[in-house]
């Protein structure tokens, strides 16, 4: 009961230190599944005209950046444990737009920010699809511990992929065309409790945030929603460093990292 009790206090806090960026980020959720030609959307306009913390660029909120975990072991993660900027990706593998961002911007980041140590990417899953979205978490969170989460994820954003359905048999091929070792394994932790409640775990946390529809992104603390064009998402990592440089954060030398593969 003190641990429920704490985790209540935990909760509460958060809420109330992202409230503001929270209506934002509720208010524009609407649009998060349509690309926009705007910089940050409707999210990045709300931001700016809302009063910044002291020392933080309009649209950035030092509670919202704090929900980076940084942890080295993550296998749903990928750069630099200590790179100065964190993109926190909230999204669905039923999800189009995605879909999407994985195939035509994710790539280009990694190229860009990840490889040379300037951005990490941290996945959160955002199962809002129904049946087949939670069975697609769980199996990413699966191939995750065998560490071909990023596999997994490539293949099942790949075209045509989430138009066959997130069933058990197509996530065991899933898991095949993402080099899977173990496939009995992965199905027994697809189904496991671990699963269920890392998956939860990540969706109260996006709710949390009020986010309703799939892709929402933060970077440094700066609500983006929707697959953005290529140089909205340029925009924001570069800034998120330059503020960073600037504050004495992350060098992305050094330290742990974390990258696409690997194994337990």
């Amino acid at each position: 009961m003190p641990q429920s009790n704490n985790n209540k206090k935990k909760n509460i806090a958060i809420g109330a230190g992202v409230a503001a960026a929270a209506l934002l980020l509720g208010a524009a959720s609407y649009t998060a599944t349509k690309p926009s030609d705007s910089a940050g959307g409707t999210v990045k306009e709300a931001a700016e005209g809302a009063a910044p913390s002291a020392g933080q660029q309009a649209g950035v909120y030092p509670e919202l950046e704090r929900l980076a975990r940084r942890n080295a072991e993550d296998p749903l993660a990928q750069g630099r444990a200590d790179a100065p900027v964190v993109m926190v990706e909230y999204a669905d593998f039923k999800c189009g737009f995605c879909g999407k961002f994985a195939r035509d911007t994710e790539p280009g980041l990694v190229k860009k920010y990840v490889d040379e140590g300037t951005l990490r990417i941290e996945w959160r899953n955002f199962p809002i699809f129904g049946a087949d979205s939670e069975r697609a978490a769980r199996g990413a969170w699966a191939a995750g511990k065998q560490g071909r989460f990023w596999q997994f994820h490539e293949a099942a954003y790949a075209d045509g992929s989430k138009e066959k359905g997130f069933g058990e048999d197509r996530l065991k091929e899933l898991a095949q065309e993402a080099g899977v070792k173990d496939v009995g394994r992965f199905v027994r932790d697809a189904g496991s409790d671990a699963a269920k409640a890392a998956v939860k775990k990540d969706q109260e946390e996006a709710y949390g945030l009020g986010a309703t529809s799939t892709p929402s992104f933060l970077v440094n603390g700066r609500p983006i929603s929707g697959a953005q064009p290529d140089q909205v998402f340029d925009q924001a990592i570069e800034a998120a460093a330059k503020s960073a440089a600037s504050q004495g954060k992350g060098s992305g030398k050094g330290g742990s990292a974390s990258g696409k593969g690997g194994s337990e």
